[in-house]
């Protein structure tokens, strides 16, 4: 009987929400709204507090990437989980994985299962609204049939592997020390060209190129995925072109200074996806999200070198060095820049923030969403970006409806 009366008194929430937003949007008239911005999402792996400069590292310098930091909101009080499948899959769906049945461990390579074909994935709620969906490098969201793999959940294309990790040249993936095989995949087609060549630079350049070939006349999703900063195999698990190790010859740790040769490409990769944005035109109407998936394997863990200093503990445990995600996001359309953010929030807010970015009226999406995860709407709250803001996109007393929805960044 009580339950009964609480899910009731959540569907007139929701019927209230859904009118309100209508409303709004009636309200906001004919206004002239700008094309919806590309987005472009680059998700670091296993990225430590202290592996980025933004953070005051005075040992690992990323200039590209503070570069863009500074001059966007950096994410302070940012939240992921603590290993990567689970983290990949709340990015995905905007649930928590307590609700999708990501939330026990990664999917290792003969695991039955993946994220549930009744998810709906940021990128068919962004192809909906007229997008194209791309992703380059990691999945890791189970590949058991093909219809749980990247083309079959809403990507166009899908350049990169399948599991949790793999060898930096030979794309090979070590799951156990009987389980190894070759992981590189164009859309389900295997790359065996691509063995002796960098999985960075591959997944950078592939990135380059999605973007060159784009058609400026829809919106780009580009979910850039990356194997780096993520330990290999174990025979050789931190493996950077001898070049950038050397620029590190002050480090005196060895495994360290090859893990800084590993970031410093990965710095250069978003500098050479900027780029590629400007030159294409695409720059001025563009979103960057660079984000960690979990916290830095730090002390050893995975035969990794990352450092979450001066955070307490590693991937893979509830500590703040396991679960506050290095992150920031960087936009010409920001109403804010050169900003640092205290805000509270978590990895499964990006799909409702980036949905609203599009300039789309969030009560369809946000209707969807609460009727799919049923009675546990309530664990399933966004946070309110800027609480002293009385800004809306109507003007009315509906405002801070709004707010409540989704965070608010952009002038869109």
């Amino acid at each position: 009987m009580l339950l009964s009366l609480v899910q009731s008194q959540w569907v007139f929430l929701l019927f209230f929400l859904y009118f309100c937003g209508i409303v709004a949007d009636i309200l906001e008239g004919t206004r002239l709204k700008p094309p919806p911005p590309n987005i472009i999402f680059i998700l670091a792996d296993d990225l430590g507090w202290n592996d980025v400069s933004f953070h005051g590292s005075d040992q690992i310098p990323t200039p590209n990437i503070d570069g863009l930091a500074d001059r966007g909101i950096v994410l302070n009080n940012y939240y992921v989980t603590p290993i990567c499948s689970p983290s990949r899959s709340a990015l995905l769906t905007g649930k928590l994985p307590i609700h999708t049945g990501m939330q026990v461990d990664v999917i290792y390579g003969n695991q039955p299962y993946g994220l549930g074909l009744s998810e709906k994935l940021v990128s068919q709620h962004l192809n909906d609204i007229g997008y194209v969906s791309h992703i380059v490098g990691k999945w890791h969201q189970g590949f058991f049939r093909k219809e749980y793999t990247p083309t079959y959940r809403g990507f166009c294309s899908h350049f990169g592997y399948y599991c949790g990790h793999q060898d930096y040249y030979t794309h090979t993936a070590e799951e156990a020390p009987e389980l190894v095989g070759f992981d590189m995949r164009r859309n389900t087609t295997l790359a065996w060209d691509t063995v002796g060549s960098y999985s960075t630079k591959l997944f950078t350049d592939e990135a380059v190129r999605i973007i060159e070939r784009h058609d400026r006349t829809k919106p780009l999703f580009l979910f850039l995925s990356h194997l780096a900063v993520h330990a290999g195999n174990s025979y050789d698990p931190i493996q950077a072109p001898a070049s950038y190790v050397d620029k590190f010859r002050y480090i005196e740790n060895e495994r360290r200074r090859k893990f800084a040769g590993v970031v410093a490409y990965l710095d250069e990769s978003v500098a050479n996806v900027t780029l590629a944005l400007a030159s294409n035109g695409m720059l001025d109407n563009s979103i960057i999200v660079f984000t960690t998936d979990n916290g830095g394997a730090a002390g050893g863990f995975n035969n990794n070198a990352a450092s979450n200093w001066p955070l307490k503990g590693t991937k893979d445990t509830l500590w703040e060095g396991g679960v506050r995600g290095s992150a920031f996001v960087w936009s010409r359309l920001l109403r804010r820049s050169s900003v640092i953010s205290t805000q509270l929030m978590s990895i499964e807010d990006w799909l409702p923030t980036l949905y609203s970015a599009a300039g789309r009226p969030l009560y369809c999406f946000f209707w969807s969403l609460t009727f799919s995860i049923h009675a546990s709407f309530q664990e399933e709250t966004f946070p309110i970006w800027d609480r002293e803001s009385t800004e809306s996109i109507c003007g009315t007393f509906l405002a801070p409806i709004r707010l409540l929805l989704v965070p608010k960044f952009f002038t869109i």
